[in-house]
């Protein structure tokens, strides 16, 4: 048995918008037996299997246009009008757990949309929110990922910045300042959800505390990449694991201290699960 101190970041797992969703969920299983849930309530496979053993069922775009007279889960990253539409034709109940952080971003554009601003969103292609966002804009708004994207030279002089929730503070900074330096003028609206932005600077104290440390991470979350790294800035010895297994004994020696921190859409319980199983080293 190796002596190892193991300890977890009190301040990772679900943001309160994750929180809301999944407890109205677990309200409606409880009550029914099964729900349909518009993709992956979380972006995390663990919590998704635990919920759809309780009967959860996740249908994307293409089912949910065929599906009638039944209550459909709004996940946390919200949706484009269309899918209220389509709702309401198809006699669809909609249970709304959209974030009230997203639901705010996406008012604001739709504002700025009305009143003909050329609108461009920091945020990733195709991702669930973003998805929501550009539907403020009948899908006008231009998205990009990385400022290496956009043409700087022929780019309008003047537009208005928006950022999906989840990204990088120091990132939208930076991209702000490089149009500024370029002769556009930016009307910017940060619009980073401040639960996600602080854990950055959490995390990075946390990771200096320990000699290793295990990020617990679904792969199909995007905070959760950029959590990650943020960890691995600060402490080279940061390990990427989406479940307890993928944790190897090998990483760690005798005496050492090791911190496990999540993403804001890993749960609690699978970063205990992950602690148990270093314990038991």
């Amino acid at each position: 048995m190796m002596n190892l101190q193991v300890h977890i970041d009190q301040s990772s797992g679900f943001c309160f918008g994750v929180v809301y969703a999944i407890e109205m969920a677990e309200e409606i299983l409880d009550e029914n037996g099964y729900l349909y849930c518009l993709g992956d309530i979380v972006h995390n496979d663990e919590e998704v299997n635990r919920l759809t053993k309780k009967g959860l069922k996740i249908i994307n775009y293409d089912e949910l246009k065929t599906l009638k007279n039944e209550r459909v889960l709004i996940r946390a990253h919200g949706e484009p009008p269309s899918t209220y539409e389509l709702a309401i034709a198809n006699n669809l109940t909609l249970i709304d757990a959209s974030c009230p952080v997203v639901l705010k971003l996406q008012n604001r554009i739709k504002n700025s949309f009305d009143k003909k601003e050329t609108i461009y969103i920091y945020g990733k292609h195709g991702h669930a929110e973003v998805i929501g966002l550009l539907g403020q804009t009948n899908n006008k708004a231009i998205v990009f990922q990385d400022i290496s994207e956009l043409d700087l030279p022929s780019l309008p002089r003047n537009i208005t910045l928006y950022s999906q929730t989840t990204k990088s503070t120091d990132k939208f900074y930076e991209i702000n300042k490089i149009l500024f330096e370029n002769g556009i003028t930016v009307n910017t609206n940060d619009t980073i959800c401040r639960q996600v932005s602080n854990r950055d600077k959490e995390l990075r104290d946390f990771a200096d505390k320990y000699d290793h440390i295990v990020f617990v991470s679904g792969t199909k979350s995007s905070n959760g990449k950029v959590l990650f790294n943020v960890c691995k800035e600060r402490n080279q010895n940061t390990y990427f694991v989406s479940n307890s297994e993928q944790v190897d004994k090998e990483w760690f020696l005798e005496g050492q201290t090791i911190g496990i921190c999540g993403a804001t859409s890993t749960p609690m319980w699978l970063m205990e699960e992950v602690k148990r199983r270093i314990l038991a080293f």
